[in-house]
């Protein structure tokens, strides 16, 4: 009979937490439909379209984790949680328009069904609705999080613009833009429940380090996948970002072991935005052969063990375990 790996069995403790918050999910669900309902027609219709693809959901789920694990009893935590998945989904959608994305999460993007000009203005709406929504509850500190958070993934955003097509990316660099883009709305998501009352307040700092570790894991594990996944699984083409001229961790590890005409062609790659010369399943050999998705993947996992390391100071319960078991859901998943 096959037993679970230590890392599984720790991946399916954050699947059976999923499931232990799966009425407050739907509470969440329900909160982001009535949103949608309440402003024009085409907010309610493009809206409805990017929510109604699912996702993991795991930026809420991690809130109303914390949440418990701080001994919260109230609503708030539905409302941020929402919150939260708002923010996230606004990136999203820019980013499809950034990239001229066609496919998001298997089926067309909203960009493409509605264009560039209704969709950027549905991710403002929801950038703003999010911000009212902290403010009708008069979160100030909640709201300067956020802020900072949202800010963050802006900069991030035109760093990443400033730098495609250079293949002269460093680490940092990469680290950097993965931090302010992808780590900061999780430990905003994480450290939003130790705001809640002056009595959790001792909680914020190693939550937030505790999001930001697990954000970064999982950003790179994002861009693994981008280069070893399967498009059905993906719901998008392997290799969008290298098509789209940005470098990520794996090809930064990679290009100083290539030849020079190696080099030559991942830069063509990123310049012109297509595979001519060069085919996919050879660039995926050469990341192998030069042990850059191992390395990548060796960096993922630091990540992720800082962020368990960091659970465990937690007050324990299952909702510190489920919290530490995360890094391993993470570094498990294949879309």
């Amino acid at each position: 009979m096959r037993t679970q790996s230590p890392q599984g069995s720790r991946a399916a403790l954050l699947r059976q937490a999923m499931v232990s918050v799966a009425p407050r999910l739907k509470l969440v669900e329900t909160f982001i439909a009535k949103e949608l309902q309440a402003g024009p027609e085409p907010i309610q219709q493009t809206g409805s379209y990017v929510f109604s693809a699912g996702g993991k959901r795991l930026r809420p789920t991690l809130l109303l984790l914390a949440s418990r694990l701080v001994g919260y009893q109230g609503e708030k935590d539905v409302r941020y949680a929402a919150l939260i998945e708002m923010l996230h989904t606004a990136t999203l959608v820019h980013d499809d328009i950034i990239d001229h994305a066609s496919l998001r999460r298997g089926r067309a993007s909203a960009n493409s069904r509605w264009g560039n000009q209704l969709t950027v203005l549905v991710g403002d709406w929801l950038y703003t609705r999010s911000m009212e929504l902290a403010l009708e509850v008069d979160d100030l500190e909640i709201m300067r999080l956020l802020s900072r958070a949202t800010m963050q993934m802006i900069e991030g955003e035109v760093l990443g613009l400033s730098l495609k097509g250079r293949t002269d990316i460093t680490v940092e660099q990469y680290l950097e833009i993965a931090r302010r883009k992808t780590a900061e709305l999780f430990a905003a998501a994480c450290a939003i429940p130790a705001l809640f009352s002056p009595a959790f307040a001792a909680f914020q700092s190693i939550l937030a380090d505790y999001g930001r570790n697990l954000g970064l894991c999982f950003q790179i594990v994002d861009d693994l996948l981008d280069l070893t996944g399967d498009q059905d699984q993906l719901g998008k083409p392997v290799f969008s970002d290298l098509r789209e001229g940005k470098l990520t961790l794996p090809l930064i590890l990679a290009l100083p072991k290539l030849a020079p005409e190696q080099r030559r062609a991942v830069a063509e790659v990123a310049r012109e935005g297509s595979f001519t010369a060069l085919r996919p399943q050879e660039l995926q050999e050469w990341l192998v052969q030069a042990g850059a998705l191992a390395e990548a993947r060796d960096v993922a996992l630091s990540f992720g063990e800082k962020a368990a390391t960091l659970a465990s100071q937690l007050p324990p319960g299952f909702e510190r375990d489920a919290l530490a078991a995360a890094p391993w859901f993470v570094l498990e998943r294949d879309h």
